[in-house]
């Protein structure tokens, strides 16, 4: 029997993914990591993917009212160690402890880049020919 190729990610990955996701808020939240600019910056964590074996979580994270997202991004990269090993009491039933990378979300961009699309002047007026129509 042949396992069906999907890249859609398993239950598991999604549970596990959520799990490292509330890990993550909270070493960050309760402030943990001695770094100046992790601990200057509100840091959302919007989502978590795991790799198939779930030994890498992939961390998408929003530095909230900071215009230049990298340096945050690089200040979390350069602690990953740190904050891997503060995750483990909370992910004790993990055989495997994974390893964090973290990237910067860019979907919040995406989803304004489509909002100022449907509020353009040219999709409004085709909109509002449609309705003449009617």
């Amino acid at each position: 029997m042949t396992r069906p190729t999907s890249s859609a990610p398993s239950q598991r990955m999604l549970r596990i993914g959520e799990q490292v996701r509330a890990a993550l808020t909270q070493v960050l939240q309760r402030g943990e990591v001695r770094d100046d600019i992790i601990e200057a910056t509100v840091i959302s964590i919007s989502e978590v993917r795991m790799s198939t074996d779930l030994k890498i979580a992939t961390a998408y994270v929003t530095p909230l009212g900071v215009s230049d997202h990298s340096v945050v991004i690089e200040a979390l990269n350069r602690h990953t160690r740190f904050i891997r090993g503060r995750l483990g009491p909370q992910l004790r039933q993990m055989k495997y402890m994974p390893e964090v990378r973290f990237r910067d979300d860019t979907s919040f961009d995406n989803y304004k880049k489509i909002d100022e699309l449907l509020r353009s002047p040219e999709v409004s007026r085709d909109l509002d020919g449609d309705n003449d129509e009617q």
